[in-house]
């Protein structure tokens, strides 16, 4: 989400008189990639771009492509594949050894259906998850459609633009399938074996949204990395035990008597981090009477077990189910000592976490880093 916020921040600045625009996506990868679907590069005809659809090897040739999409004013569906041994070959220097298909889409600044346009749309409607349709490839006649074409998938209708029930209908059966797994996928369609459509079904999530119960200094390193990485930080604490510059560094600060009230959806994580005995005991059963998934108790084990002691014997018992929510201790354990290090760790954990991930050694991993076609 951090990469898509700066493309459209450039893409607004655009000097749009003077200035062509193409975008370059990731939608399809098969086999290894260092970016995977849904990976993009705002390019302009000056030269400069914003963000990546790799690790730097790709790049380069990018630049070229997107200026001859821009000068055609047609999309243009690129393969890199980089599994040849060729020197020659673009993109062997990754060493990925993975196919990756690129659609280069020329930007009209006139069309509010243009992809970038669509995505400010998205982030227009606040925590809410997103499913795109970009046409990649097509065969044969398709009136009304353009490789590039991008559609924002709210309902059937969404889908009249393709003219052929059979079609619809198997296109919302792909749309289900990929909501319903949460990932993004190329899919293909043909029809009576003459026409053929190739498709980037995206699912654009929100950006993980950490609250925080808590206001000692080891909230400022925690919030500034939360903010470098992109995710949303909301601060619960008494406002007077703050320091000025925290508001600069957090998307909301509020007191814990409004937390029912903030959006929470399986992208948030609740942290208490107060690292007062009683506020921390106070705010746990608070949490969880939220539907959060992910909710961190910073502080040894033994403290931890004797909150809940103390609830349950005041009538207030953790339910079973609820303790496959509460990461406590908090963190990985990667040895961390500064509260700089510490906020690396929570952080980790967060992301493996809401990933359904172990957080692991990648090097003991049994299987590859992302799943594969």
């Amino acid at each position: 989400m951090k990469e898509i916020r700066s493309i459209i921040a450039a893409y607004d600045a655009l000097d749009k008189e003077l200035t062509s625009a193409a975008l370059a996506t990731v939608v399809r990868v098969e086999g290894s990639s260092y970016r995977r679907t849904g990976a993009r590069m705002l390019v302009m005809d000056n030269g400069n771009w914003v963000g990546g659809i790799s690790g730097g090897c790709l790049e380069g040739d990018a630049l070229k492509r997107a200026r001859m999409a821009i000068t055609k004013s047609v999309a243009t569906l690129v393969t890199y594949d980089t599994t040849e041994e060729d020197s020659h070959q673009i993109g062997v220097g990754l060493g990925c050894n993975g196919i990756i298909d690129v659609l280069f889409t020329p930007l009209v600044y006139s069309d509010k259906n243009n992809p970038v346009e669509i995505l400010k749309s998205c982030l227009q409607e606040d925590r809410k998850s997103h499913t795109l349709i970009s046409i990649t490839h097509f065969e044969g006649n398709w009136d009304k459609l353009t490789a590039g074409n991008i559609i924002h998938f709210k309902d059937h209708s969404s889908l009249s633009i393709f003219s052929n029930q059979s079609l619809v209908d198997e296109i919302s059966k792909a749309i289900k399938n990929q909501i319903a797994e949460n990932k993004s996928a190329s899919v293909s369609f043909t029809i009576d074996d003459q026409k053929k459509i190739d498709l980037f079904i995206e699912i654009v999530n929100p950006e993980i949204s950490v609250i925080i119960m808590g206001h000692q200094y080891d909230i400022y390193p925690l919030c500034y990395l939360l903010k470098q990485i992109g995710w949303r930080a909301t601060i619960i604490a008494d406002l007077q035990k703050l320091k000025g510059d925290i508001f600069s560094m957090v998307d909301r600060v509020t007191t814990s008597d409004q937390l029912s009230n903030l959006p929470i959806d399986k992208f948030t994580a609740i942290i208490l981090m107060s690292h007062d005995y009683k506020t921390d005991k106070n705010n746990l059963p608070i949490a969880l009477k939220t539907n959060v998934p992910y909710i961190g108790m910073l502080g040894p084990r033994i403290r931890s077990e004797k909150i809940w002691k103390e609830l349950a014997d005041e009538g207030n018992p953790i339910k079973e189910e609820d303790f496959d929510r509460i990461h406590a201790p908090i963190g990985l354990d990667i040895g961390a000592i500064s509260p700089d290090e510490i906020a690396l760790s929570l952080v980790a954990e967060i992301r493996a976490s809401l990933s359904g991930r172990e957080g692991g050694f990648l090097r003991l991993r049994k299987t590859t880093i992302h799943e594969r076609n």
